[in-house]
């Protein structure tokens, strides 16, 4: 095998890099992984992390679940690719699509699938105008996101994302995207304020969105349970339940992206649960394979079906559909994690150490440098601040929070920085002393990062 240095020099030379500073990236080259093993994985150099980012909110399995490989390796042999269009099928895709309507939070009808969870909710957005136009709704097309939400990155997608870099140079978000305001209590809460009343003020600020746009254009919400690469931020009390009353008033649908809280994260099978939300539609992607294959879904129920049927019968077609819909590989390792996760009873696992990982979050909590520790079951963040007290944010610049991140390397631990907030969302699989080796590496890292503030100030 070439030596590191080799690899990162031909990577810097060939590879773009997603989510990543390009500029930085010609002089610091990558981190190059070079295997897993449970919840670790070990670099080219030989040194072991623990993966407390799950690779990308995905890896639930770890990174060496040998029934995967073999699902994979079974279905490789016997038919390594088929599509679905024009009436074709494949068994994987046809049992994988019959298991998720009948694991569904709320009834559902059919299932698309697709290949990330960009794809998917791209797929709902397209399958919202569609039925409206079959309703003879030509004008109910406006879709409403939040602000800190996060979708994806194709261009309707990122458009839905509301995140201001998603947007910045890339002339996003595109006409009939709308957002409103982010549900984060600790950040927008008012003094004095309950977790009730914001919730009560965020839904009131979701209906005069609807009424100044007209009812009557506004189609669709997309809500993810948990607004994951937005900062973990979770729905305050009675958030969810005042949202949806908004939205069956003006007969606008719901979509909920459970692309990172599906298949047991928050404690149930789906974060709709945790939540009580009840959607029209739904996608899912990540955890569906245990991030081993690349694929995703997006369900809908049965009345926007019934109307996607007459609008296809009118045309002759349903013209949408990628060549990778419904791959038999990818689906059958999806549906092997299923099965692993009902065999081995992931969800009582999860349920069984959340409250200790809740515990170390909230420990963590207290650290000088964190303003607040957020999360829902086996998914938190710690937003950085430079004032406990007043709750001041570090200027952008000063790049804390990277640090932090950089600095957990340093104790073995994989982390994401976002803006102000280090994220945490580990393979499920994760037991109690894993979830110790995890946050007392990040408490070294935050540790370290204070001291390297004090002597800046100095």
């Amino acid at each position: 095998m070439q030596d590191t240095q080799t690899l990162q020099q031909s990577d810097i030379k060939h590879y773009l890099h997603p989510y990543t500073n390009l500029s930085a990236h010609r002089e610091v080259g990558p981190m190059v992984i070079d295997r897993g093993e449970g919840v670790y994985v070990y670099d080219t150099e030989g040194n072991r992390y623990i993966e407390g980012l799950g690779g990308l909110f995905c890896a639930s399995l770890g990174f060496s679940e040998s029934r995967l490989a073999d699902a994979a390796d079974r279905q490789m042999r016997k038919l390594p690719f088929y599509h679905a269009f024009g009436h074709k099928s494949s068994e994987p895709s046809i049992r994988l699509a019959e298991k998720l309507i009948d694991m569904a939070p709320v009834p559902m009808s059919k299932v698309f699938f697709a290949n990330s969870g960009s794809e998917a909710n791209d797929t709902a957005i397209k399958l919202i105008w569609y039925y409206n136009n079959a309703l003879g709704r030509p004008q109910k097309k406006k879709i409403i996101s939040r602000t800190r939400a996060y979708h994806g990155v194709t261009i309707a997608s990122a458009s839905l994302t509301g995140l201001p870099n998603n947007h910045r140079d890339f002339d996003l978000p595109i006409d009939r995207i709308l957002h409103t305001v982010c549900p984060h209590f600790y950040r927008f809460g008012l003094p004095g304020e309950t977790e009730e009343a914001f919730a009560t003020r965020c839904a009131e600020s979701l209906e005069q969105l609807i009424l100044a746009e007209g009812a009557d254009t506004i189609a669709a919400f997309f809500a993810e349970p948990v607004m994951a690469s937005g900062g973990v931020i979770v729905p305050p009390a009675t958030y969810m339940e005042k949202i949806q009353a908004v939205l069956k008033r003006h007969d606008i649908l719901l979509v909920a992206d459970e692309v990172i809280c599906g298949f047991g994260r928050t404690g149930n099978m789906f974060g709709s649960q945790t939540f009580g939300m009840r959607p029209d539609m739904i996608t899912l992607a990540k955890q569906l394979s245990a991030g081993y294959l690349p694929i995703s879904a997006l369900m809908v129920s049965n009345e926007i079906y019934e109307a996607m049927v007459r609008e296809s019968e009118k045309i002759g077609t349903f013209g949408h559909g990628f060549t990778y819909s419904g791959h038999p590989v990818c689906a059958a390792v999806a549906l092997e994690t299923l099965k692993i996760y009902e065999d081995d009873r992931i969800l009582d696992h999860v349920r069984e150490v959340i409250p200790h990982f809740e515990r170390r979050v909230a420990e963590l909590g207290q650290h000088p440098l964190v303003g607040e520790a957020r999360g829902s079951g086996l998914i938190a963040a710690l937003e950085v601040v430079a004032n406990k007290e007043t709750k001041e944010s570090f200027a952008p610049s000063e790049g804390v929070a990277s640090y932090a991140g950089n600095c957990a390397l340093k104790h073995g631990v994989i982390t994401r920085a976002l803006g102000d907030t280090v994220n945490f969302c580990p393979p499920l699989i994760i037991t109690r002393a894993e979830i110790d080796e995890l946050f007392d590496g990040t408490q070294r890292a935050l540790d370290d990062t204070l001291e390297w503030r004090k002597s800046k100030r100095a």
